[in-house]
């Protein structure tokens, strides 16, 4: 069995999500592995990851003014409000979401379906340099 890890940085610009499918792929092709399991994960508390159609830029909207509904920003329910008043929102809504992500591999390559693509999704208001993961076992 082999492990290959590869750390990837991405910029976002703000609140929303940014696909990384591309580079998550490249990770696994270039880990050499054929067969296995990929892992990714975002090193942060106030970003997440999910897997969601890439095909129509709209369900990523949709996606995002439904959790801007569930969860905005500033309400009074919150203490910490250190780091403004999108800080603890941020915070909610990757606790509703994930931070790690398992991906079969098959032919080396990340096994997604027809629609799918992976995603980081920010949290904040402003962009952010945000630290993800890439570990593939085989």
């Amino acid at each position: 069995m082999s492990t290959k890890s590869q750390t990837l940085t991405v910029e976002t610009s703000g609140r929303g999500t940014t696909e990384i499918t591309a580079q998550v792929q490249r990770a696994v092709a270039a880990s050499g592995i054929v067969e296995g399991l990929c892992t990714v994960f975002v090193h942060h508390t106030s970003a997440s990851l999910i897997i969601n159609e890439n095909a129509d830029r709209d369900v990523q909207r949709d996606l995002d003014a439904f959790l801007s509904r569930l969860v905005p920003d500033g309400d009074s329910l919150y203490v910490h409000t250190m780091e403004g008043p999108d800080d603890m929102p941020a915070h909610v809504r990757t606790a509703l979401t994930q931070t790690s992500l398992g991906i079969p591999v098959s032919g080396g390559r990340c096994a997604l379906g027809t629609w799918q693509g992976i995603f980081l999704w920010e949290h904040r208001r402003r962009g952010q340099r945000r630290r993800v993961t890439v570990t593939v076992v085989g």
